[in-house]
């Protein structure tokens, strides 16, 4: 791993989720969430070193490389941390279109929609907002 990226790398708190970090995975040019998944301190690193997508597999225990078995690799356009170092938002540029982001075939792994009807601003009534509903 080059130097200029352990600054940044020490800045991620790893600890914080007994060594994993959500990485929301955004499709650098639709800004479409393709997936959520984590990563430990290798996987990140991998990350930066190869430019393509590296994750930790929870139900595996292994590092991932994302589209080892699918062939499609995920090119990592930019990595960015939150301001609180504990979530980091890959933007990627798939390798391919043929091959699905999700194990299910779908195109993101965002698509079992929940019912919820959303207010627009003008029906929000701040008076009545609690901070424990």
């Amino acid at each position: 791993m080059s130097a200029e990226h352990l600054p940044a790398l020490e800045r991620i708190d790893f600890a914080k989720g007994d060594g994993l970090v959500p990485v929301v995975v955004q499709d650098a040019s639709s800004h479409a969430v393709l997936m959520l998944g984590y990563a430990n301190r290798a996987a990140v690193e991998r990350t930066l070193q190869t430019g393509h997508l590296h994750l930790w597999s929870r139900s595996r225990q292994e590092l991932w490389y994302k589209g080892e078995r699918s062939g499609n690799v995920l090119q990592v356009c930019r990595l960015t941390a939150d301001c609180d170092g504990d979530t980091l938002l890959a933007e990627v540029q798939p390798a391919t279109g043929e091959t699905p982001i999700c194990h299910t075939g779908a195109e993101t792994c965002f698509f079992t929609e929940l019912e919820i009807e959303c207010a627009t601003v003008g029906d929000i009534d701040s008076t009545s907002i609690s901070a424990n509903p």
